[in-house]
């Protein structure tokens, strides 16, 4: 007789924790113990959530909006997102073809599990976020990363895409504007990506989720927006986090082909179902109410993406580019390679990012998480006295590096 133990199961040994997750872990227990850290990991914005939004949900609560919802959201918070996609993109979908999720993070899960089959290919360009590989390898896809460099922006050309193709190839995931980089994609380059989606017949899951939080007079383009052709292999990914600052919300959204999210329809219902009731009615809030909030902290973001990216500039060692969106700098820090300090040598991202939150008390993500050794990713959203501190104790752990 065979004797189960209990364990889990081989795709999952596949599979490592997020890297941005466990460094900010590591932070969180170090602030905790009473350690002075600033936290540049994590991915969200220090901003409150505005305060009509916050009522919203209060509302919510009292008028007992407290059950359970339609599986893909309640037909107002659809209407509210068609009718911001045709606004803000001139996109034309119908609620059917729209489905909200617990956050964009499982809106992307949820896309790659219902339309991803066995060995599909998925083109991936480096860097990336963290997730987007092991999403794929729980699909039992083939997660295909192609490197792109500093040279090119960090954006994918179209002779690398072209040269990626195979007739294995299902899709590729376009975050635009990125995380870790910041960069963005010009109406042209997308055009130029666009053509030859066409013609290899392959979809593109277009992750926005920083659609709104681009710099310097950027025109943010949808990829679905450059044809009703190009739509239809489009599988858009935004949701209320970032621009909205509401992150702990957990609202993402995914508009695409109806057959599509029938498929992700079925998903969802038998692994979360609905996303939360309650920040439905807040989501409705943030898109359809005042978006002055929204320009306020965007109109930061800028301010602090200069103050950071020109003090990184000045730092021996460290060398970054100025990013299009997002709220992250992305340094090349492999001049500071094969240092020492009397306790540590510095050979990889990693052991600079492990150096800097010990040494510096400073938080960061490894290039390496991204698939992108020599470069570490910094998060600007947190407060300029925080990133006027760090940039101090950057400087003095770099000089110590240095043995300056």
């Amino acid at each position: 007789m065979r004797i189960n133990e209990l364990s889990v199961g081989k795709r999952i040994d596949k599979v490592g924790v997020s890297p941005t997750m466990r460094i900010a872990a590591e932070a969180k227990m170090m602030k905790a113990s009473g350690e002075n850290i600033i936290d540049l990991s994590v991915g969200e914005p220090d901003f409150p959530t505005p305060q009509n939004i916050k009522d919203a949900a209060k509302k919510a609560i009292d008028d007992n909006h407290t059950k359970y919802t339609i599986n893909a959201g309640t037909i107002e918070l659809r209407k509210a997102i068609s009718q911001s996609l045709k606004m803000d993109y001139n996109l034309d979908y119908d609620i059917d073809e729209i489905i909200v999720s617990n956050g964009a993070k499982q809106s992307v899960y949820n896309t790659i599990m219902a339309t991803v089959h066995v060995d599909d290919e998925v083109i991936i360009p480096a860097p990336y976020w963290v997730s987007y590989p092991q999403m794929v390898t729980l699909a039992h896809g083939e997660a295909v990363i192609i490197p792109t460099t500093r040279e090119s922006g960090f954006k994918l050309t179209p002779e690398q895409l072209t040269k990626a193709i195979t007739p294995y190839t299902r899709a590729l995931i376009l975050c635009n504007p990125s995380n870790p980089t910041g960069a963005a994609y010009s109406r042209n380059e997308l055009e130029e990506i666009a053509e030859i989606v066409s013609k290899h017949h392959i979809f593109v899951i277009a992750d926005e989720i920083y659609a709104k939080l681009t710099y310097d007079d950027f025109e943010f383009v949808s990829f679905a927006s450059l044809s009703e052709k190009i739509k239809k292999r489009t599988v858009l990914i935004n949701g209320v986090s970032k621009a909205y600052a509401m992150t702990g919300w957990r609202i993402g959204y995914t508009a695409a082909q109806k057959n599509v999210i029938d498929g992700i329809n079925k998903l969802q219902s038998h692994s979360t179902s609905h996303a939360n009731a309650i920040a439905q009615q807040a989501a409705i809030e943030a898109i359809t109410g005042p978006q002055e909030a929204v320009e306020f902290m965007r109109k930061e973001f800028e301010m602090r993406r200069n103050f950071f990216h020109e003090e990184l500039n000045k730092i021996e060692g460290i060398s970054c580019d100025k990013p299009e969106g997002a709220f992250y700098l992305f340094p090349d820090i492999s001049k500071l390679f094969h240092h020492s300090t009397d306790v540590l040598k510095v050979d990889s991202s990693f052991d600079l990012a492990m150096y800097l939150l010990y040494e510096a008390k400073i938080a960061t993500v490894p290039g390496s998480a991204f698939g992108a050794e020599g470069y570490l990713r910094m998060s600007y959203a947190t407060s300029m006295n925080n990133l006027e501190e760090a940039v101090k104790r950057l400087k003095s752990a770099v000089n110590k590096i240095l043995g300056k």
